[in-house]
């Protein structure tokens, strides 16, 4: 079944809406926890990787099923939020503390580290996940929607390895020695990869649901990839 892009997805959509709601809050609390490093057996990574890898698997959903125009403006939807977030601290941090209270120098450790780490997120997910719907969106067209397993993470190979180096760079440069930072690339990035591989039979049977409940399966066939173009 192939059908084209409707002009509304939102409005005929039984469950866009609430995947869309489930990525966003993936996004924010990842981005909440992302300031602690936890040790998972050899690797060292950002507690956000227990939960962010999620947000990879809905991007390959909302491409895979309802297209490359449709996941882009999601994605913007969580930075919106992910900024709305970061900004809300911030204010809440510089704002002066109730004389009783005795907790500023709690709320600076962990919230504090928000706003870059928020930023890291921004900038490295708006190239990841956009390289990641890029990759998944091509291939489905030159494959002609065989082998989604080849799709889901050929993609993520390529869009999780640009969101860790970016990501990686942005957040500790400065603050962590450069072999803490290798470190905790190598880990995230294969922990995060290996996610993909492990979760691939739970997305094939999630997407090959919502497209026959919806009764969509988009080819992104003459569509402009800019990532800043929303209104097509």
């Amino acid at each position: 079944m192939e059908t084209e892009p409707r002009g509304d997805l939102v409005s005929h959509s039984k469950y866009l809406l609430y995947i869309a709601i489930m990525f966003v809050a993936v996004l924010m609390i990842s981005n909440t926890t992302a300031s602690k490093l936890i040790e998972l057996g050899p690797f060292v990574i950002s507690a956000a990787v227990i939960i962010f890898p999620v947000s990879f698997i809905f991007g390959d959903i909302l491409t895979e099923v309802y297209g490359y125009k449709t996941s882009r403006k999601v994605v913007w939807s969580g930075f919106t939020a992910l900024v709305l977030m970061s900004l809300t601290y911030w204010v809440i941090q510089v704002m002066p503390g109730a004389p009783f209270w005795q907790h500023q120098a709690a709320y600076d450790a962990i919230l504090g580290a928000v706003p870059r780490i928020t930023f890291a997120s921004i900038v490295a997910y708006f190239c990841g996940e956009f390289v990641n719907s890029y990759v998944l969106s091509r291939m489905k067209v030159w494959t002609r929607g065989k082998k989604l397993w080849a799709r889901t993470i050929g993609s993520t190979i390529a869009g999780e390895g640009v969101d860790t180096v970016v990501f990686t760079l942005v957040a500790f440069v400065g603050v962590l020695p450069l072999s803490a930072m290798i470190t905790i690339m190598i880990s995230g990035y294969v922990l995060k990869v290996g996610y993909e591989i492990l979760a691939t039979p739970v997305t094939y049977k999630i997407v090959h649901w919502l497209k026959r409940k919806e009764g969509i399966d988009v080819y992104d066939r003459g569509i402009s990839y800019n990532p800043f173009v929303l209104a097509d």
